[in-house]
């Protein structure tokens, strides 16, 4: 965390960092506007803290720093050629070349999904009083489910434009301040309960639940009014109009009453959806 708030929390820097159970760190950033010799010295005291560690930490596998043009990133023929493995094609009969996913993504058709939590982090958080806490949370967090930290998601440290931008949306305004969103989250391979041989595993499902809960509670004590990205949060968000929208939902909710005031758009969780049962189908007392 040292070397991220020093070094890395910076237009140059993004993607993701894994903290696991067993004490395990996956690093997976992608860099931009830099050279491979700027990256690799900017690397250099962490990897160096690592293998003189003497026997406390050790890599499982050695660093890679790699480079490339971005304009190619998604062009299927050099991926293909630089690192095939990255990718899956679509075996279809008839199915166009560039018909690509990301092999990473596979497990996310059709799974089973056993809890998804996700939490705003602002950059408070990386100041050299709360650093240490910061630390402790992720690490207590960890020890019972991983801790996703993705780093290009929150809008701190970016471009006045893009914050005065993001200030005319209707998102919650903690994306502004958040340096991350730590998603925790867990799932199964394809399932769906009734259908024979393809039922969930609920008892592992249940579990893996509870060490969700638990580790999104750890993280809740140093970020409790953190905030949730709609698009990868809770099914059961309890206060999700504040996790949301933050303090544009009021102004959200009297637009939404002005031009559709008998609810014919619904949404769960949604603006307004709170009038509503949960199915959408039964309008509920009205709420002070």
């Amino acid at each position: 965390m040292d070397l991220y708030a020093d070094r890395l929390h910076n237009r140059h820097w993004g993607e993701i960092v894994n903290i696991k159970p067993g004490h395990t760190l996956d690093i997976q950033l992608s860099f931009l506007g830099l050279d491979r010799q700027q990256a690799d010295e900017l690397w250099q005291p962490f990897i160096r803290f690592v293998t003189e560690a003497e026997g406390e930490f050790t890599f499982t596998r050695p660093p890679s720093i790699r480079t490339g043009p971005a304009a190619r990133r998604w062009d299927v023929a050099y991926i293909k050629q630089r690192a095939p493995q990255a990718i899956l094609s679509d075996g279809r009969p008839g199915a166009p070349a560039e018909n690509v996913f990301w092999a990473a993504n596979l497990s996310e058709a059709g799974h089973f999904i056993h809890g998804f939590e996700s939490l705003w982090l602002g950059a408070s958080l990386l100041s050299g009083v709360e650093r240490p806490r910061l630390v402790e949370a992720l690490l207590a967090a960890a020890q019972h489910a991983t801790v996703e930290l993705h780093l290009q998601k929150g809008l701190a440290g970016g471009s006045d434009a893009a914050i005065a931008s993001a200030r005319e949306t209707a998102t919650n305004p903690a994306v502004i301040d958040a340096f991350v969103l730590a998603i925790i989250a867990s799932e199964g391979p394809p399932a769906y309960s009734g259908l024979s041989g393809h039922e969930p595993d609920l008892a592992d499902a249940r579990k893996n639940a509870a060490g969700i809960a638990k580790a999104v509670g750890e993280l809740r004590k140093v970020a409790p009014d953190g905030g949730a990205y709609l698009a990868e949060s809770s099914f059961f968000e309890p206060k999700w109009q504040q996790a949301y929208w933050g303090p544009n939902y009021q102004r959200l909710l009297e637009i939404k009453q002005k031009y559709d005031p008998a609810g014919l758009f619904f949404v769960r969780h949604g603006v307004g959806s709170d009038d509503w049962s949960d199915d959408g189908f039964a309008r509920l007392a009205a709420h002070p």
